[in-house]
């Protein structure tokens, strides 16, 4: 085995070629049915398939349950919607009767513990994808009671879960809301299988194989799924990477390997030769610090992971899991990754192959109505309005923001539409959406600015191992110019009935500044007067911990923005975003960033708070206090992590310095700090004395804050949500 040659991209059979399904003759649903009279005026005498989801059913591409739903109609099957179900018993699981072949599990679009809880674990008084926003329309770990309801209603029909919320907690992981380390949900959940990160191909081969009746405690290999085992394989390779104190001479790795490093027989095996069957190839383990230099069949290798009771009891083993798991991301060269839970394994398979152009055009061409089910009346869907006039252009995510959940869910690999089929969803915008004013609110995806940025060179994609395709700098491999996303701009523009695009996906101005085109662009005509983008920070120990670039690359982009502004005869401004409380960032890089603020004239209303969610490398630091950016080791420095609630809340008041509210405990932390210089009136301070606060307080508003501000979306990253719900990210 080659371990340096390059690798080429792994194929995938196409999206649409397998064979349709019988119920193909019934056609197309105006709406996937939720009750059993939409199913009888149909025709139907039962669903193939049935999916429970934790949202409303908006037959919308940014809705998960749509898509997907629409998907396997495509495939020729017949799927029912079970939405927001009662979960305190079966009847509603039972609604639509038995699936024929399986139940589809997922929690929704977002997850069901950030949807109901803010990075101060407050309960949320609304749910912007219920509704009207009523809250509690969902429990607690959705996916876990969901999948339990199901198996209770018919325990012999197979549960497939998936989503963010399974997708993100498939194998052991911290849970920020019980402060302990979880087993993979897929456990928890009773499922028979988990599909994580996009999901169409694995769901593609799934029910194709149900349909075919093989059983699905068959399907072991499916890329992009997770299955539990009793064991590994016989004739497979494991790569024991279980440690991080591996011994440095070979004579200690072979006393504890046996006499060959490079090969293991379990003892039961090992009494006599001759009881082993001729046919039974034993299972072969590799220790890590040797597998470059082994020589074995890549394609029945496995990485062995920490088992979860190590991980639960060892902060330092559970960040090197998740470097571990983050390092084997990219789906041309990805392995196996196995956990041991008990007496049974969790086998991750890799990651789906990313689609093609085309497919990403047949998936969003689905027969979607772009509305709620009718069912709902005249409620409104906070999630549904603000995404209603709004285009996903893109999936995926290569900047591989520690505190971002982006990469683990879609991948690191960017999957663009043409532009002929984002323009025809524009053209089915304005004919179709009601009231539709000619305003188109985003034209974007999990970033505005990486639509068709891929490598410039599949086979060095393929074999790149690289966390991040623009951190510590950009990649030389990397396309990185907007050519193809100014000319969508133009010709979006040149739509009749168009009147206005704005641009409302997250900008990574470290790429737009590569294209000063791009930016003339956007400024010119996408610019409503704000444009807002996320530094995240100022220093830069804290930015390279984030995988953000440095303040220099900021202070480039708003000299270019400023002068296209003016070019434009326009007075347009940048808000940008920042986050309080992320690992490693002690109280002073927070007065730092609180001076940087005050200097140019920032006073900041909306901020955000880390938000520990699953997986993200950023949660590691949290958990473990270690960087799992860098090798591990017992020894390695331990970061400083702001978790007791005081200490986040000082942090916050730090962004938040012209709050007289936050000036008592800011006074006091300057003093503890040995800054009592930056307390008084002057230019160069940060809050007044405070003999004179009473007199400086600013009268604050009382204006209640908006109807659905605490429904704010920030989903995919793990800052405290911000206003908008970001549903034009696709989760599955």
């Amino acid at each position: 085995m080659s371990h340096s040659s390059l690798q080429q991209p792994v194929p995938a059979k196409e999206l649409f070629s397998y064979p349709k399904y019988w119920a193909e003759c019934y056609g197309t649903a105006p709406y996937l049915p939720m009750t059993r009279a939409e199913m009888d005026e149909l025709g139907w005498d039962s669903c193939d398939i049935i999916i429970v989801t934790g949202d409303a059913y908006v037959d919308h591409p940014s809705f998960g349950m749509a898509v997907i739903g629409r998907f396997l109609e495509s495939q020729g099957f017949r799927v029912g919607i079970i939405a927001q179900p009662d979960w305190s018993n079966t009847e509603d699981f039972m609604r639509l009767g038995k699936p024929n072949l399986f139940y589809g599990v997922t929690g929704g679009n977002m997850d069901s513990m950030i949807n109901r809880y803010t990075a101060d674990l407050k309960v949320r008084n609304d749910d912007a994808y219920t509704p009207d926003a009523e809250p509690g329309k969902r429990p607690d770990r959705s996916v876990i009671v969901y999948s339990q309801r199901c198996k209770e209603a018919f325990n012999d029909v197979p549960v497939v879960i998936g989503g963010i919320e399974a997708s993100l907690r498939r194998i052991a992981q911290y849970d920020y809301w019980s402060n302990e380390v979880r087993r993979s949900v897929l456990i928890d959940s009773t499922a028979d299988i988990l599909l994580y990160g996009n999901a169409e191909r694995a769901m593609a081969d799934v029910a194709d194989k149900l349909a075919a009746g093989i059983n699905i405690k068959e399907m072991d290999d499916i890329r992009g799924t997770v299955v539990v085992k009793p064991a590994a394989p016989e004739g497979w390779t494991e790569i024991d990477s279980t440690r991080i104190d591996w011994p440095r001479d070979m004579g200690s790795l072979e006393e504890a390997y046996g006499t060959s490093p490079y090969e293991y027989i379990p003892e039961e095996e090992c009494a006599s030769s001759k009881e082993q069957e001729p046919d039974v190839q034993p299972i072969r383990i590799v220790p890590l610090p040797l597998h470059r230099k082994a020589d074995f069949d890549a394609s029945k290798s496995c990485i062995r992971l920490p088992s979860f009771e190590k991980v639960r009891k060892d902060p330092a083993l559970y960040a090197h899991a998740s470097r571990v798991l983050h390092q084997e991301s990219n789906p041309h060269n990805a392995r196996v990754l196995i956990q041991k839970h008990g007496n049974r394994e969790i086998w991750v398979n890799p990651p789906p192959v990313p689609l093609e152009t085309p497919e990403m055009d047949g998936v969003f061409a689905l027969p979607y109505q772009r509305r709620p089910h009718p069912s709902y009346g005249d409620a409104k869907i906070p999630a549904y309005d603000m995404i209603k006039t709004s285009v996903n252009i893109m999936r995926g995510c290569f900047g591989g923001c520690t505190f971002c959940s982006i990469t683990e869910h879609e991948g690191r690999v960017i999957q663009s539409r043409s532009q002929e089929s984002v323009l025809q969803e524009l053209e089915d915008i304005r004919d179709k959406v009601p009231g539709f004013t000619g305003q188109i609110s985003d034209l974007g995806g999990p970033t505005a600015n990486m639509y068709h940025l891929n490598c410039k060179s599949a086979e060095i994609q393929a074999s790149c191992r690289r966390l991040s395709c623009v951190f510590p700098s950009i990649c030389k491999n990397l396309e990185t110019s907007h050519k193809q996303t100014t000319e969508l701009y133009r010709k979006a523009r040149a739509i009749p009935g168009i009147k206005k695009i704005s641009i409302a996906s997250g900008l990574r101005y470290d790429l737009a500044v590569e294209d000063p085109e791009y930016v003339r662009e956007l400024v010119t005509h996408h610019v409503g007067g704000y444009l807002k983008i996320a530094p995240e920070h100022t220093e830069k120990d804290t930015l390279d911990l984030m995988m953000k670039p440095g303040m220099g690359t900021y202070d480039a982009f708003k000299k270019m923005f400023e002068k296209f502004s003016k070019e434009a005869g326009k007075k347009q401004y940048l808000i940008p975003y920042f986050i309080a409380a992320h690992p490693g960032c002690e109280d002073e890089d927070m007065m730092n960033l609180s001076l940087w603020l005050k200097r140019h004239k920032f006073r900041v209303d909306q901020v955000q708070t880390f938000y520990p969610s699953p997986m993200s490398l950023a949660t590691a630091m949290y958990y473990s206090g270690r960087n799992p950016l860098k090798k591990l080791n017992y020894k390695s420095d331990k970061l400083y992590i702001p978790k007791e609630l005081e200490q986040r809340r000082l942090q916050k008041a730090f962004l938040r310095y012209h709050d007289s509210r936050n000036w008592d405990v800011l006074r006091n932390a300057l003093r503890k700090m040995n800054r009592s210089e930056l307390i008084g009136d002057g230019p160069n301070q940060l809050v007044p004395a405070e003999e004179k606060s009473k007199d400086n307080r600013r009268p604050q508003s009382k204006k209640p804050a908006g109807k659905f501000q605490k429904a704010r979306g920030g989903q995919w990253d793990n800052r405290a949500p911000r206003k908008k719900p970001v549903t034009r990210k696709k989760r599955r």
